[in-house]
């Protein structure tokens, strides 16, 4: 999940080793990946989508969005229809169609971690403002910014969402999303890894500072790696595309992975290869030359 504009550096991450395997999964990003700035996915990605997993290679999209944003892409299901959400927390089966997503799988953020994050980093910067990303519901503060298209269920201090007697409590937390109005992106994500420590998993994929607050040690990667091991595919087998710090563990875990040429600079410190940037179907483009190379 992320809005469009530039980005900054982080933290490097090491140069993925490239596999020689033949691939049997493409784990693609969406945002500034796969789809176009204006949020559609071509003719030409559709086609490359369509054309390897008749090639027997499965396709699995891999976003921080939430299952209810999915709609963009769940007319272009071809095969086996899963999503990984969330940053990791949610394996979706896109089968349903739009407003029928079923969850297959749920890495859930625990309300006490959730409470601990938000009175640590609200300490270590103070103006931060949140807001709740759950199954089903949406949930933030009043003075969190009109970020997302979308109303919210209730609005409350962070505390009071995440409290055991709170509206929607019986539903699972996906992430916090954490905003700062004036602190730069990197250094906020910086600051708030150290300040919440393993409390949480912490990044993001906006160029603002938005960040995007998971249950320890849930990322893209460690998701994928689960749903590839029920398969008996190994990270050798897998191409990944990314270009955010979200996607830094699964491009420096697979295979094989791509960051675009728009991408973040900590994004393409992690991958193997850059391809061309999202508006100029950079994903596709990959894959038309690897499903060539097996004729």
């Amino acid at each position: 999940m992320r809005e469009n504009g530039p980005v900054t550096s982080a933290t490097r991450q090491p140069e993925t080793p490239t596999s020689t395997l033949p691939p049997r999964l493409i784990a693609t990003d969406l945002d500034g990946t796969l789809l176009r700035d204006d949020k559609s996915v071509s003719e030409r990605t559709v086609a490359a989508l369509a054309a390897a997993e008749d090639a027997g290679i499965e396709v699995f999209f891999v976003t921080g969005r939430p299952a209810r944003w999915m709609d963009v892409v769940s007319e272009h299901v071809h095969g086996h229809g899963l999503a990984i959400c969330g940053n990791g927390a949610a394996v979706v089966d896109l089968h349903g169609g739009p407003g029928a997503h079923r969850f297959v799988n749920v890495r859930e953020l625990a309300r006490d971690n959730a409470v601990d994050a938000v009175q640590l980093l609200r300490d270590a910067a103070p103006g931060t403002v949140y807001a709740v990303e759950q199954t089903y519901g949406f949930y933030q503060e009043p003075s969190y910014p009109k970020l997302h298209m979308e109303i919210p269920d209730l609005l409350a201090p962070a505390e009071e969402l995440l409290a055991a007697d709170a509206p929607g409590a019986h539903e699972p937390v996906l992430k916090i999303l954490a905003y700062h109005p004036q602190l730069e992106p990197d250094a906020f994500l910086t600051l708030a890894r150290v300040a919440v420590g393993d409390r949480a998993s912490i990044t993001r994929s906006s160029p603002s500072a938005l960040l995007e607050i998971s249950g320890p040690g849930v990322s893209k990667a460690s998701t994928l790696a689960l749903c590839c091991a029920e398969r008996g595919i190994s990270h050798e087998e897998v191409i990944a595309f990314g270009d955010m710090p979200n996607d830094v563990e699964m491009l420096t875990w697979a295979g094989r992975s791509y960051a675009m040429g728009n991408a973040h600079p900590d994004a393409i410190a992690a991958a193997s290869a850059v391809t061309v940037a999202n508006n100029d179907d950079g994903v596709a483009l990959v894959i038309e030359r690897i499903l060539a190379q097996r004729l």
